[in-house]
């Protein structure tokens, strides 16, 4: 249920080519190594230095290509671009280069003068070859575009982008390929995938169930259940290790969802109300919907809590499969969807909270209810470093898990208290980082030093954590956990299912209501509700998707899962129960990827239709 960002460009986007490209090294070298660069770009200049300490270190293995990204709206580096691209040959064309890198400490109008009298070129007469070069920029320009450039230096290592650190050395071993650069680039590549959360959450499903099915499924059923004790002095806290997963580590998803719906209801697709109204309004009859008709089919008063396990959506697997239905599907629709699951999460936080908790614990709700004011004191006194809040928010969970109250709530409450600061003014703060650095690197001032001062180190930090709010580098932090940890875990220890005959004999009645819900409810309630605002004028709807398309992603919202599945282990303490729950949630969730899937890929190639 968490959010799967959209992959970016991380592939070169046209092979090598000394026929367009300018390289140095044999065609038959075993590594590639290709920059975007700019000449008035001081980066690149730095770098150029280390360009030359890689070729002698790595000699005929190497081949390095070199392609323009000259600096927007800076008419010097366009011109040094074009001029470098005026060389007759390839010799004269990497003179020029070195020239425009290093000639002096930035690029001059008089370093361009000096090439431009090196290549013997005039303006007059060369008209056609400046022509020439200008449309070579351009082909190399596109090219960054089309490989995801977005800044310099930006380097690709045998066609793959790399985000690391750029000294001879780091680059050095990125290419020689060192097990944890592999591993490190191996996760970037997986995580920048949309559908990988879904895909890990699917293969560690599939494994707690063929555990469950084997020969160990009694030993892997004993081994969540083992009891884990934590001591407070004479206080004992005693959690199974499925408890420790479910009350204890899923609180980080529950931070993460707390954060998302911060950030959309201050900055995203939920900041203003007439572009909300539509996700809001398809997210809660989507909610409400499948709750009615899981009431009106299970009336047996037992089995009344289980109206919330249809109710939530699972993200990750939802987004995932939208996003593998390719761009033939409009992105205004992947956005419309992401946004209804975030207020799905919202409806069912609020759920949880109000309906699945048990026994409460005056004394622990009133410690509860302190430690929220300690958090909103902290807050508004313009606290922004974490511990506080981490520490803070630890004592919460305690006190909530004493009182009753489910403790994931922690979450939540935590990530609406952390702080956002104000936009940073990165003008300001880049002049400072570039007087820092620039003190650090006078003349005369480096002998006996291995590095920055400790000073000059701890004015970066100050500014590097300005540059980013509290609250989004939290999110940016705890996200991979969630999305990678937290939530294989869960399904690892939840998802586990002894297949049998009989597995809803006496409980069909249940099956149905949870499988109408989802399959049924979902779709429907996202398209009656969707129509009801836009029919009085309340929401409107992008003119890239139409009704039906409003209901494939319903549908596709019908994926339950991860909340179905927590909710169904609160809903029904006893096992067989709760058996047939899992098995209903499995079959509806599948059922109703796949409705979903037909639904929106047969109106890949339609046009939208008028809601």
């Amino acid at each position: 249920m968490t959010l799967s960002q959209a992959g970016t460009h991380r592939r070169l986007d046209r092979p090598v080519d000394v026929a367009i490209d300018h390289v140095l090294g044999a065609a038959s070298a075993e590594l590639t190594l290709v920059e975007y660069g700019s000449y008035a770009c001081p980066r690149c200049r730095v770098a150029n230095e280390e360009m030359a300490r890689l070729r002698d270190r790595f000699g005929t293995r190497l081949r390095y290509a070199f392609r323009h990204r000259p600096l927007e709206n800076n008419a010097l580096a366009l011109r040094a671009a074009e001029l470098a691209e005026c060389a007759p040959d390839e010799e004269s064309f990497w003179r020029a280069h070195m020239a425009l890198m290093s000639r002096s400490a930035s690029l001059t109008e008089e370093d361009l003068r000096v090439v431009a009298d090196d290549l013997k070129l005039d303006d007059a007469a060369d008209a056609g070859r400046r022509a020439a070069a200008a449309a070579r920029v351009d082909r190399d320009t596109a090219s960054s575009h089309a490989s995801g450039v977005t800044f310099t230096p930006t380097f690709f290592i045998n066609g793959a982008r790399y985000d690391g650190a750029w000294d001879a050395h780091t680059l050095g071993e990125a290419m020689l390929g060192s097990l944890g650069h592999r591993v490190h680039a191996a996760a970037l590549s997986f995580g920048s995938w949309a559908p990988s959360a879904a895909l890990m959450l699917m293969s560690v499903t599939l494994l707690a169930l063929l555990l469950s099915n084997s020969g160990l499924g009694l030993a892997f059923e004993h081994f969540w259940e083992s009891a884990l004790q934590l001591r407070f002095g004479s206080h004992v806290l005693s959690l199974s290790l499925r408890e420790w997963i479910n009350d204890g580590l899923l609180t980080l998803f529950f931070l993460v969802v707390g954060l998302e719906v911060k950030r959309e209801f201050t900055v995203g697709r939920l900041a203003r109300p007439r572009q909300a109204a539509l996700p809001i309004a398809a997210a809660i009859g989507g909610m409400l919907l499948p709750a009615l008709l899981y009431f009106a089919i299970a009336r047996d008063p037992a089995l009344r809590l289980g109206a919330g396990v249809p109710m939530p959506t699972d993200t990750a697997f939802a987004v995932a499969f939208i996003v593998m239905l390719g761009s033939r599907i409009p992105i205004e629709l992947r956005v419309f969807l992401t946004a209804a699951s975030i207020v799905d999460d919202i409806g069912t936080i609020g759920v949880v909270a109000l309906f699945y908790s048990t026994g409460i614990n005056s004394a622990a709700l009133l410690a509860s209810t302190l430690l929220v004011a300690v958090l909103v004191l902290l807050n508004r006194s313009g606290i922004y470093r974490a511990w506080p809040y981490a520490v803070t928010g630890l004592l919460l969970w305690a006190a909530l898990h004493a009182a009753g109250v489910h403790p994931t709530l922690a979450g939540v409450l935590l990530a609406l208290l952390i702080p956002t600061r104000p936009p940073a003014n990165l003008n300001a703060l880049l002049a400072q980082a570039e007087a820092v650095i620039a003190n650090e690197t006078r003349r005369g001032e480096t002998a006996l030093r291995h590095g920055p001062s400790a000073p000059a180190l701890q004015a970066l930090d100050s500014i590097h954590d300005r540059i980013e709010s509290p609250a989004e580098r939290l999110l940016r932090t705890v996200e991979p956990w969630s999305s990678y940890l937290v939530l294989p875990l869960f399904a690892l220890a939840n998802a586990g299912l002894v297949l049998q005959a009989g597995l809803f004999d006496g409980r069909e009645t249940l099956a149905l209501a949870i499988g109408a819900g989802l399959v049924l409810g979902k779709p429907l309630g996202f398209l009656l509700a969707s129509l009801l605002v836009m029919r009085f004028g309340l929401a409107e709807r992008p003119p890239t998707f139409g009704a039906t398309h409003i209901a494939g992603a319903g549908a596709l919202a019908g994926i339950g899962f991860t909340m179905s599945l927590f909710i169904s282990g609160r809903a029904f303490p006893d096992p067989a129960d709760f058996a047939a729950a899992k098995a209903a949630v499995f079959l509806a969730s599948a059922l109703s990827a796949v409705l979903g899937c037909v639904i929106l890929g047969r109106l890949a190639r339609a046009p939208a239709s008028t809601a």
